[in-house]
């Protein structure tokens, strides 16, 4: 007679939904390290799927030869933003505030600075003054978070990808044997479908994230803004964020286009920013997203919509990756399989 526990093992379904509630738990007790979890997986993926694509390219070229160079170039381009384009971005900020200082300092505006202070309280002020330190504080702070949760994943998946091929036969042996075998058959299971489903998001906004870097450089271009590069870096970043990203980068954009000319630059860096968001959200969102994970782009938005409030900045990137994972897990809309060999569970 077959117990209770020998039951449970046998019903696969029952079972595969309890280990993805544990799942979901463990990352929820784990949120505070969220940062450093989702930048390891994203750097390891994206490094083990560059070292499959090389390999099969070059089959004789070692995956250790490919990650070192990877990753010194990584660094260089860490040095080239924190050497370059930061400090260029400080001094843009620095001229802009002196711009805007000098702009309330002058004639026209001194009246209109009467009238208002007038009739604003000047304990509103205050007290609109400590709300924003606190916020530029806490911003700081989340920035200095981010900057040592993204050092810590670059050496994680690089510590993995050095040593991919023993990383997958020592965690093989976790599914060939022992008493919680079926367990990790089951985590394998699920990494399985999400690194497939992360995979096809992550290829589709890649492509995404070049058209906007592309148009957005060819306009500032035309603009004759500095640092062509500096900013096309930040909004290749910012355009990995789906939808919101290219909305993020006005922020920057029309600080730096200020200080260059004045408010008619920020004018047309609106309305520059405004037309290639309106290109992502109706053109390439529907032809590379909405085709790729096959969802109409009412859902798209939507997921992302959700995503932002429950999970915040990391919503955005992760949502529709996430959603997928969970109608394929449900087998509502399976995703269409990548190749075998570019996983980062399984290495052959």
């Amino acid at each position: 007679m077959q117990t209770a526990w020998q039951k449970f093992k046998k019903n696969v379904p029952f079972r595969r939904f309890i280990v993805l509630l544990l799942i979901i738990l463990v990352l929820y007790e784990m949120r505070a390290m969220m940062n450093t979890v989702l930048l390891t997986f994203i750097f390891t993926y994206i490094v083990v799927h560059l070292i499959r694509l090389v390999q099969k390219k070059l089959p004789k070229v070692p995956s250790t030869v490919i990650v070192v160079v990877t990753y010194l170039l990584i660094l260089l381009g860490l040095y080239f933003v924190i050497t370059v384009y930061l400090p260029m971005l400080a001094t843009q900020i620095s001229k802009m505030v002196k711009s805007v200082y000098e702009f309330y300092k002058s004639d026209q505006i001194s009246g209109v600075t009467k009238y208002v202070t007038h009739y604003v309280n000047k304990s509103e002020l205050l007290a609109q003054a400590k709300n924003g330190m606190s916020i530029m504080v806490h911003a700081a702070a989340s920035v200095g978070t981010l900057t040592v949760a993204t050092f810590m994943s670059l050496i994680l998946s690089f510590f993995y990808t050095i040593e991919l091929k023993k990383m997958n036969e020592f965690s093989n042996l976790f599914v060939q044997s022992g008493y919680f075998k079926w367990l990790f058959e089951d985590i394998r299971y699920f990494g399985k479908k999400f690194i497939n489903t992360f995979g096809v998001v992550l290829e589709a906004q890649f492509f995404i994230a070049i058209c906007n870097t592309a148009l957005t450089m060819i306009c500032l271009a035309v603009m004759k803004m500095p640092q062509i590069f500096a900013l096309g870096l930040m909004v290749f970043i910012l355009s990995l964020v789906p939808v919101a990203g290219v909305i993020i980068s006005l922020i920057p954009l029309s600080i730096i286009g200020y200080s260059v000319g004045g408010i008619r630059y920020v004018i047309y860096i609106f309305i520059i920013i405004m037309i290639i968001h309106a290109i992502e959200a109706y053109v390439l969102n529907p032809k590379f997203m909405s085709s790729k994970t096959e969802l109409p782009i009412f859902y798209t938005f939507l997921v992302l919509l959700v995503a932002e409030h429950f999970l915040g900045t990391w919503g955005l990137i992760v949502g529709v990756p996430i959603f997928t994972f969970l109608l394929d897990v449900i087998d509502v809309k399976s995703v269409k399989k990548k190749d075998k060999n570019e996983s980062i569970i399984d290495g052959r």
